[in-house]
């Protein structure tokens, strides 16, 4: 096993060797590197001010870029990969990037304390391409906080920013090059005499490694497991990297529905999941921000078991079904039945969420969710509602309803699938299941909604499914925002 993280600074190749496993990113470039240009506001993954660029080989002579949020991150994440930063932007000469020039020239900074991180989204997306509107640039910057510049002069940067042109190929192909002999051909077992962090390249090695390491903490985007130790000062002396677990990053599309694996971020499994139902699509759109998107997994949103996660209920009302492994053996359930209790899965120890299938709707199925919270950007539901129902001749053949936000777990609404299945799809009958949401929660009161309010609001997102789908013609996907 290699026992060092080996990864490009800029230009500069870069071991550790002797580090605690959680020492995030951010702390390793302030106070190891001293490069201060990345900045700590919130140390959760919210304000974007920490945003820094990953680039790793794409498999075709090039690279891909993502930009992610350095506070959350831990340094084994670096493995094989190139680390940019603020102070790395500047062009061979010396002279600011363009993404620098154009919010220089828009205006695009007061205090200065945020620029770095708008800097590094905006040449995230700069390298990318996706500078290509307003509101595709509006989407980019969802999860940048700025408190005193205003949001338009950064907007037109980006706009300008967008017209740049694009880095030279022949080098983007020898810095993949690079990378490649990093990374190795070993798993990576590094650390220091505390603690140890093994970073898997398959799911084979995950599975023997959690074997041997059932009390191991698994971490993937650290988009959970990262706040632990920021904000809950936790320590592990065990963890198991899945960042590059790359047969477990794909999806695979067939005519019965998608299977996607544990390690696919939100992000890539975006345009996917949009093909299966556009409200899939736009739910993943609200999911965070674009920096939270590129580390998140699918499979992590899952595992962790919280009730307020976004994607679960959508999946139950879907069908869905997980496969789960412990070394060479392993077992499917629907995923409503992985969700046992507040912080408990059915999960052995060792034994990890390797796919998760989501079919296709079948004929005559109508499905929708919604995504109830106090911002429309980077903020946790209150509520999360998904609905699918299946008509035959206009009675309900049949029915799933699942809730986030409403129960310890994301659970479906049994009383109220009962009221609707056999009978018209009426006013009258929908009526009946909004009466029996009474019955199936029980909410409770915390600093996002109150119980009465996530039961009035749970009771209204059926009737507005009703309304939305009581015609042959279901209107397309609501969104709020505008351009």
């Amino acid at each position: 096993m290699g026992d060092t993280v080996r990864f490009l600074l800029g230009e500069e190749e870069r071991a550790l060797s002797d580090f605690a496993p959680t020492l995030t990113v951010l702390e390793y470039l302030r106070r190891h590197e001293r490069l201060v240009g990345t900045k700590e506001g919130c140390a959760e993954g919210d304000c974007g001010a920490c945003t820094v660029v990953l680039s790793e080989p794409n498999g075709e002579g090039g690279l891909r870029h993502r930009a992610v949020n350095s506070c959350i991150q831990f340094v084994s994440v670096l493995h094989g990969r190139q680390l940019i930063t603020v102070e790395h932007v500047r062009q061979g000469d010396g002279s600011l990037h363009p993404v620098q020039q154009a919010l220089v020239e828009k205006h695009g900074s007061q205090c200065g304390f945020c620029t770095p991180g708008f800097v590094m989204q905006l040449y995230a997306g700069w390298l990318e391409g996706t500078l290509t509107d307003r509101q595709a640039v509006k989407d980019w910057l969802a999860g940048n906080l700025c408190r005193c510049t205003g949001y338009g002069p950064i907007v037109e940067a980006g706009l300008a920013a967008g017209e740049a042109k694009q880095p030279d190929a022949t080098h983007l192909a020898h810095t993949a090059e690079r990378l490649t002999v990093l990374q190795g051909d070993s798993m990576l077992s590094a650390g220091n005499s505390e603690a140890r962090v093994f970073a898997p390249r398959n799911a084979d090695e995950l599975a023997e490694v959690y074997a041997m390491h059932p009390d191991a903490v698994i971490v993937a985007g650290a988009t959970d497991v990262g706040l632990w130790v920021t904000k809950q000062h936790r320590s592990f002396d065990t963890l198991i990297d899945v960042s590059r677990v790359a047969d477990l990053s794909g999806i695979e599309d067939t005519d019965s529905g998608l299977t996607i694996g544990a390690t696919c971020t939100h992000r890539d499994a975006t345009a996917s999941l949009a093909q299966l139902h556009p409200d899939l699509g736009e739910l993943e759109r609200r999911f965070a921000s674009i920096q939270i998107r590129n580390a998140g997994t699918v499979g992590g949103n899952i595992a962790n078991g919280s009730p307020i996660g976004d994607l679960p209920p959508a999946l139950i009302a879907l069908g869905a079904e997980l496969t789960l492994r412990h070394g060479d053996t392993r077992r499917k359930l629907p995923l409503e039945d992985f969700f046992i209790a507040y912080g408990k899965q059915d999960r052995a120890p060792g034994e990890f969420v390797e796919r998760v299938f989501v079919p296709r709707l079948p004929p005559g199925a109508r499905f929708g969710c919604y995504k109830i919270s106090k911002r429309f950007d980077q903020d946790i539901s209150a509520v999360m509602a998904a609905f699918r129902v299946r008509l035959r001749g206009g009675r309900v053949a049949d029915a799933r309803i699942a809730f986030g936000g409403m129960a310890a777990t994301p659970k479906r609404a049994l009383a109220a699938e009962a009221a609707l299945v056999g009978a018209v799809f009426s006013k009258a009958t929908v009526s009946q299941a909004v009466d029996a949401l009474a019955q199936d929660f029980a909410p409770i009161t915390d600093m996002r909604a109150s119980a009465v309010y996530r039961l009035k609001v749970a009771q209204n997102l059926l009737r507005r499914f009703h309304v939305e789908n009581s015609t042959d013609a279901p209107p397309a996907t609501r969104v709020v925002e505008h351009a």
